[in-house]
């Protein structure tokens, strides 16, 4: 088992060394965020928490992430009593700076723990040895490396407002939370997801995968045998006869408890609807400032389209409302088709769930079956939800790292996702001077995940059963490694030559040509469009693959 405890370790320390290097360099808008929040929770009792608005950049998380800037903000106010000054907005001396900056590595220790569980997980499964040292390699390089923490979490440049937040260590808990499930010891996994959504309510998204599964796999017996139902294989359509009212009863209990840890003192003092207004504020509108590559991207250029060729045409008058396609936060009106409210979004969030959870539910399921629910879930609350960050594009990418390293054919989903995705993050560094960061990062994450994982020369030895595994074609055991393991269709090549044009186009030659006066937003629409069809694609894909159980040419 070292080398599930020492290779993440030492790729996390050369990703530890790169984010020291670059601390002098760091600002951010999420930095007087979080700043702002361990001036709230340190300056202020905890009943005035969630009604603090003197700077924009309220409290809108979770308690128990409240909390969390509490007992920053305790160590802080050592560092720097300004700090941690109610009133001191955009504060952004250098011992600011080097405490938040530490703060996040230091969080990001979580995540090193969770990896190194799951390594040790995966390696206690398998007979290869010399395969799961592999894997356990690129596992640590895509998840402590990922290009999507770096750029949300940490990325850093000179005098510019780029992304500061805590992703590292809540996508750690995640991870630690499935790792257990994984493992049979559904109780703790239990525990650890409810610590993550009063943490950050976004992992809502995945909720349902959760309650399915340790309902079906905890609280209903096989054949009364407690091992059987911690290891939760092969588990087929529950009985009433076999339900658990003990286990049923333990798991709600804990879940309980941690939720009234959390909210019980503004339950106490009656600010409940107060918080969760903080935590659900639906006047944002549809869609997020940098358009989300999911359906609604899709959606608004299509009511943009039809507005455009309405007006010409003399069927619809001009609109003076705001355009969806303006590049905006707020509540804005589709001028030729329906606008969406979010129940709408709701309705389809969960319609697109529901084949995923019912299969979960009706079939005979294994662990792996969880983490591919898990994953749809994501993919759904993406497309579909309301207001959505691209930075949520992360809840699919990093589960999926998971599955990647244990079958071609989601190597094949993987390699794509994250290229789309990422690359719909590019947005989020818009300054000139971060260009050649961000392209450069981005080039080396993709190009190591396209050699490392086909590298791999994938079987399904964790994920088959011994009956699956024989069934194997014996020239797919034996496939030597290549590239062509990525299992990339020619028309999904295709897809990827264009999207990366595309970005060619918006990244260096957009606006030499007199055009960006007039198409300020053309970049962002062009990317958030060409990402959709591409992580719409994947998520058909991985829906393809759990229904069916069929290998993707």
């Amino acid at each position: 088992m070292a080398t599930s405890a020492g290779v993440p370790l030492l790729v996390f320390t050369l990703a530890t060394f790169v984010k020291i290097l670059l601390v002098p360099a760091y600002r951010s808008t999420d930095f007087e965020v979080h700043r702002n929040w361990l001036a709230i929770t340190h300056s202020l009792p905890i009943s005035r928490w969630y009604y603090e608005d003197t700077s924009e950049w309220t409290l809108d998380y979770p308690p128990l992430f409240a909390w969390f800037e509490y007992l920053l903000s305790s160590i802080a106010v050592l560092v720097d009593p300004a700090i941690v000054t109610l009133h001191n907005l955009n504060y952004e001396a250098h011992s600011c700076v080097l405490f938040q900056r530490f703060s996040v590595i230091a969080s990001d220790l979580v995540l090193l723990y969770a990896v190194q569980q799951y390594c040790r997980y995966q390696e206690s499964r398998s007979s290869d040895v010399l395969l799961a040292s592999r894997k356990t390699l690129v596992l640590s390089i895509l998840l402590l490396l990922n290009y999507g923490l770096i750029v949300v979490d940490r990325i850093l440049c000179v005098n510019y407002y780029i992304h500061f937040q805590y992703n590292g260590f809540l996508f750690g808990i995640l991870l630690l939370s499935i790792t257990r499930i994984l493992q049979g010891r559904c109780l703790e996994g239990a525990v650890l997801f409810a610590l993550l959504l009063n943490f950050k309510h976004i992992f809502l998204y995945i909720a349902p995968a959760y309650f399915v599964y340790l309902l079906k796999h905890y609280c209903f017996h096989s054949d009364g045998s407690d091992s059987q139902r911690r290891a939760g294989s092969g588990r087929s359509l529950p009985s009433l006869r076999n339900f658990s009212l003990g286990s049923f009863l333990k798991l709600g209990l804990v879940v309980t408890f941690v939720f009234a840890l959390s909210f019980g003192p503004f339950i106490y003092m009656g600010q409940l609807r107060q918080v969760l207004s903080r935590l659900f504020p639906f006047k944002r509108g549809l869609c997020h400032a940098y358009w989300a590559p999911n359906f609604w991207a899709l959606y608004n250029v299509m009511d943009k389209t039809l507005a455009v060729l309405g007006s010409r045409l003399g069927l619809l008058s001009p609109s003076s409302a705001g355009s969806m396609s303006s590049g905006l936060v707020g509540e804005m009106q589709h001028q030729a088709l329906p606008s969406i409210p979010p129940l709408v979004t709701m309705a389809t969030t969960l319609g697109a769930m529901l084949p995923a959870l019912l299969r979960l539910w009706l079939r005979p399921s294994r662990p792996v079956d969880f983490l591919k629910t898990l994953t749809l879930c994501a993919y759904s609350s993406f497309l579909f939800g309301w207001h959505v960050h691209e930075k949520a594009i992360m809840m699919m990418t990093l589960p999926m790292c998971l599955l990647a390293v244990d079958t071609k054919r989601h190597t094949r989903i993987f390699l794509l996702l994250s290229t789309t995705g990422h690359i719909s993050l590019l947005p989020l560094l818009f300054k000139p001077t971060e260009t050649t960061v961000k392209v450069s990062l981005i080039i080396l994450y993709t190009v190591t995940a396209f050699i490392a994982l086909p590298a791999l020369s994938v079987r399904d030895q964790m994920l088959l059963s011994p009956s699956e595994e024989n069934s194997v074609n014996p020239r797919e055991k034996g496939l030597e490694p290549s590239l062509q393991c990525s299992g990339l269709t020619k028309l999904e090549s295709c897809y990827l030559i264009l999207l990366l044009t595309v970005q060619v186009y918006c990244l260096f030659l957009h606006g030499t040509g007199g055009l960006l006066a007039h198409l300020e937003f053309l970049p962002l629409l062009l990317t958030s469009v060409t990402c959709a069809l591409g992580v719409l694609w994947t998520w058909l894909l991985s829906y393809h693959e759990f229904l069916t159980g069929l290998e993707h040419s």
